[in-house]
């Protein structure tokens, strides 16, 4: 398994966040979901630079203070969801 990836999943347990935790999000009335391990995941399958840009963010937001890491994954969570949106556009 990725160390980068282990390293955001443990940074999780360390601070009571449970990895299963979703975040919801409603376009057009279409209801997305998406946990907390779902959107790590997704970003480890970048670059490796990003990848440790996700997990530096990760750790500023948990510094922040306990609700930053819940506004981070819901940034992140949008940003999935814009990308998959837009590589779906019909023209």
């Amino acid at each position: 398994m990725n160390p980068i990836s282990n390293e955001c999943k443990k940074l999780l347990l360390e601070n009571n966040v449970l990895s299963d935790s979703n975040i919801e999000f409603d376009v057009n009335g279409e209801s997305y979901t998406m946990t907390f391990e779902y959107i790590i995941d997704t970003f480890m399958q970048a670059s490796e630079e990003s990848q440790l840009f996700f997990l530096e963010a990760m750790k500023q937001s948990i510094n922040a203070d306990i609700t930053g890491i819940d506004k981070f994954f819901e940034s992140m969570g949008e940003l999935l969801l814009r990308t998959h949106l837009s590589e779906n556009i019909e023209v």
